[in-house]
């Protein structure tokens, strides 16, 4: 006998819904994938989805108990520096 798909919570969630469900709009969410900022996704047949406990893992990673606590690992949704390199010029010595 098969389990009525109706009852069973959604696994995944398309960008709106996960949005949503962060409490994100669906822009800043696209943003944190485009900048790899945000929740891991899979793309199924061309569609993005997010895994409800991986969104779950992302928001946890935020977690402070204090504003004097350090600043969660969520990091915001634009363009991160990259670590700067010793000696990176074209003609470093």
């Amino acid at each position: 006998m098969r389990p009525d798909t109706a009852l069973l919570p959604p696994r995944f969630l398309r960008t709106k819904e996960a949005a949503a469900f962060l409490g994100l709009s669906s822009r800043t969410l696209e943003k944190h994938r485009t900048y790899g900022t945000g929740p891991s996704y899979r793309k199924l047949g061309g569609r993005v989805v997010y895994a409800v406990d991986e969104l779950e893992a992302w928001a946890a990673k935020g977690t402070v108990t204090s504003t004097s606590d350090p600043r969660g690992s969520v990091l915001p949704a634009k363009r991160q520096e990259p670590a700067r390199q010793l000696n990176a010029g074209r003609y470093a010595r």
